[in-house]
């Protein structure tokens, strides 16, 4: 695998990849089995893989959570390589944002409830990082995990409104064994968090079935809630049913849906969604 830190030096090492199919990996690091399965997923779709490792400042509302966000570079970039990336971009900050830079993507409409709200400006530094890493290494498509599905329809607003030439595919959600969905905050659970924190996927998985055998939606979504209280959540964002392109809530069945919700347990926050 080839490592590269400069546009300059990227622009080279693409070079010698054109002529095959190119999927694109973008990623802030801290990988694990999730991010695996994308470039497993992306090795199976294209002829090149290449990945990008960038820490986004844009998309941090806390500066202290930016500075404690974890950088183990070389332990992603060996598994990475493990794993058949061919290429990996690390750009640094002021090539992605240099001293001059004056522009924001601003994703309307599916980018302003939820994580929008919990995290004011967060899919603006989303948006336009994504857009920044697409327009430069130009791949056929680029793959992003479903577990942040609001990012996802995000980043596919953003390239269809943009005309971007990238096929944006959503890869589903890796999951432990129990049923939590496999995110880097899940080493910030303590033992006893991290066995209660199981509630989530199975509070969303007996919303599941409930919708779909025709129960009462609001229901359903208060019995979710209450069970996430029950097991020791502190503080629950939103548990919705919503419109799988549109992100809007829903309050009977239609369409392709989404189960989504975002609850802190300690001070660890998670989120995780379920298809309808």
């Amino acid at each position: 695998m080839q490592t590269v830190r400069t546009s300059e030096e990227l622009t080279r090492a693409l070079a010698e990849m054109r002529g095959d199919t190119l999927a694109l990996v973008p990623t802030m690091g801290a990988l694990h089995a999730g991010h695996l399965a994308l470039v497993e997923e992306a090795k199976r779709r294209a002829g090149r893989v290449a990945a990008t490792i960038f820490v986004n400042p844009t998309q941090f509302n806390d500066k202290d959570d930016l500075a404690r966000y974890p950088r183990p570079e070389a332990d992603d970039a060996r598994k990475l390589a493990d794993a058949g990336c061919e290429l990996l971009w690390m750009p640094a900050v002021d090539d992605i944002y240099p001293q001059e830079f004056s522009t924001t993507i601003h994703v309307a409409g599916v980018s302003e409830r939820w994580e929008g709200e919990a995290r004011p400006g967060h899919f603006d530094g989303v948006a336009t990082v994504v857009a920044k890493l697409l327009l430069s290494v130009l791949p056929d498509m680029a793959l992003f995990g479903e577990k942040d599905f609001q990012q996802l329809a995000v980043i596919r607003r953003m390239a269809a409104d943009l005309n971007l030439p990238v096929e944006i595919v959503g890869v589903p959600t890796v999951r432990d064994a129990d049923g939590l969905a496999l995110s880097s905050r899940n080493a910030l659970l303590s033992a006893d968090e991290r066995r209660r924190a199981v509630a989530l996927p199975q509070a969303l998985k007996t919303a599941q079935k409930a919708i779909r055998s025709g129960s009462d939606v609001a229901g359903v979504l208060q019995k979710a809630k209450q069970s996430l209280v029950d097991a020791g959540f502190l503080r629950i964002d939103y548990v919705a049913l919503v419109d799988a392109i549109t992100l809007e809530p829903i309050d009977a069945p239609q369409g392709e849906m989404r189960l989504i919700a975002a609850a802190v347990i300690g001070s660890t926050r998670l989120i995780d969604n379920l298809p309808i």
